[in-house]
């Protein structure tokens, strides 16, 4: 068969994941906090095949997506007017913590909400009584979290208790020394690889009763897709074109 059909194929493929990172992107143009993903190609693996008479000829079969690396930078820092909403002005990450996994998970999305947690009178606090003069022994607390049980985490590491929600709260900010290739793991959220690091306290300001906008760039998008559009016409036009002349050289036969 020749290889040109082959490396058609894997063409049209990749092309068709580009174009799913793209309308990704695309899709999410107006989600608070989205990083735009930018796809990556590599040349797949070339080598070389003993002809007739000892001829060395090259095979391979294109290229192939690798990866799609996620752009961190910043955005539009629209107002919003709410308590619990916080954005980044420059780089790093919100904190959360789920304690029902201890998974550590970063994100720039500050849309937080209050959870309530129910927590026992330490030794010596006065308790309350109910109505029928049952002592109290465990007391509500609000925490800063996601609105999906994981809490928000300040500078030091510690749950965020807020006592008054009308104030700013001591969020965190945090960073790595190498932010590519960190794992996406769903709702803007992110937890980091061996090659990012340990996390450290990061240099981005907090900017209460903001969010940041999603940093999809439409018209770089929209480009792309096109781009892309077209490479995979070209490839399936390669395919149909490496059938014609396998069929016409099997009709010679």
């Amino acid at each position: 068969m020749n290889m040109s059909f082959y490396t058609a194929a894997v063409g049209a493929e990749q092309q068709q994941k580009r174009m799913g990172v793209l309308g990704n992107n695309i899709a999410n143009i107006n989600t608070v906090g989205f990083c735009a993903k930018r796809p990556v190609f590599t040349a797949l693996m070339y080598d070389f095949m003993n002809g007739v008479d000892g001829a060395r000829l090259q095979r391979g079969s294109g290229t192939v997506m690798s990866g799609a690396e996620t752009n961190f930078s910043g955005q539009a820092l629209p107002d919003t007017g709410r308590n619990q909403d916080y954005a980044i002005a420059g780089n790093g990450f919100f904190c959360l913590w789920d304690p029902a996994t201890d998974e550590y998970s970063y994100t720039r999305d500050g849309s937080f909400m209050l959870s309530q947690f129910m927590v026992p009178y330490e030794e010596g606090e006065e308790r309350p009584v109910d109505a029928d003069g049952n002592e109290i022994t465990e007391r509500a607390v609000w925490y800063l979290s996601d609105g999906f049980g994981r809490f928000v985490l300040s500078n030091e590491g510690r749950l965020i208790e807020v006592e008054d929600e009308n104030v700013q709260q001591p969020v965190g900010v945090f960073d790595f020394e190498n932010t590519n290739g960190m794992q996406h793991v769903g709702e803007n959220r992110f937890v980091p690889v061996a090659k990012n690091g340990e996390p450290m306290l990061g240099d981005g300001k907090v900017v209460w009763k903001h969010l940041q906008s999603s940093n999809v760039d439409l018209a770089y998008e929209l480009t792309k897709l096109i781009e892309a559009q077209r490479s995979f016409s070209y490839s399936l036009k390669m395919i149909s074109a490496s059938d014609e002349i396998e069929t016409t050289v099997n009709n010679l036969r």
